[in-house]
């Protein structure tokens, strides 16, 4: 290697070498990203990537992630609740499925969602939670989008990117606690506790406490619509507070 010679060709051969080594890599990164989508609608415009990737295609715990998506159609006037059940099996959940209802396998429970009246029941299961009301219109469809989310302490940045819906979002706290800000403030949630936002309202989520958060999400959104935008989205501009940007609050 002392030799001029050999010096000229190695300097000559390095950037082939780097440009392909760089080549190489670029191209299984490519491969698995196209492969966290199985359709245009699992990351529609505005919805962040994580939570569109469908949970079965999940490469890590962490994260947010869609378990199911039901048109649920132009809904019934009147108050209406999003209904959390838990069964033994998934084969039971269904079995007990009536309209507008959805059966989820999300952090290791069979679960049972619905979207009813208040006083909807099913003949049986175990009781979570009723959410709502849950504030929609009635000359428009919906659609409900399940997700799951995952974030160990500190893994959600407080006061980070704002966002709203085209619909109610609503939150169950399994473990962990979680921090919403919003123009009228923040609302906390810890382990068994739900929280709702109605449709329209800018939001920025973040954790809370010292323990994993781990939450099932609900946005019933209108269908012609996206499940949600971010703040700086042209499509934001002249809704309420589309000036808003989160302060950090959470983090006080």
């Amino acid at each position: 290697m002392n030799s001029p010679r050999l010096r000229t060709l190695v300097v000559l051969c390095l950037p082939l070498v780097v440009a392909t080594a760089i080549a190489i890599d670029a191209a299984p990164r490519t491969r698995r990203q196209s492969t966290q989508v199985t359709s245009p609608r699992a990351t529609p415009d505005g919805m962040p990537r994580g939570c569109s990737t469908l949970v079965s295609e999940r490469k890590m715990e962490a994260g947010c992630y869609t378990t199911a998506e039901t048109p649920l159609g132009i809904l019934p006037s009147g108050p209406l609740f999003w209904h959390l059940y838990t069964y033994p099996s998934r084969a039971a959940a269904e079995t007990l499925r009536a309209t507008r209802g959805t059966a989820v396998e999300s952090h290791g429970k069979h679960w049972l969602f619905t979207i009813a009246e208040e006083g909807w029941r099913p003949s049986a299961g175990e009781k979570v939670a009723t959410i709502g009301p849950l504030l929609v219109a009635t000359d428009k469809p919906y659609t409900a989008r399940y997700m799951e989310a995952v974030f160990p302490p500190g893994s959600q940045p407080v006061g980070g990117t704002g966002h709203r819906h085209p619909g109610p979002e609503a939150w169950y706290v399994l473990s962990g606690a979680q921090c919403l800000e919003t123009p009228d403030g923040v609302i906390r949630a810890s382990a068994g506790d739900t929280t709702l936002v109605p449709e329209g309202v800018p939001m920025a989520i973040s954790d809370a406490g010292t323990e994993t958060r781990r939450t099932v999400v609900l946005i019933l959104h209108v269908s012609s619509e996206p499940p949600a935008f971010f703040l700086d989205d042209p499509r934001s501009s002249g809704a309420p507070h589309s000036h808003w940007r989160p302060l950090g609050l959470c983090g006080q």
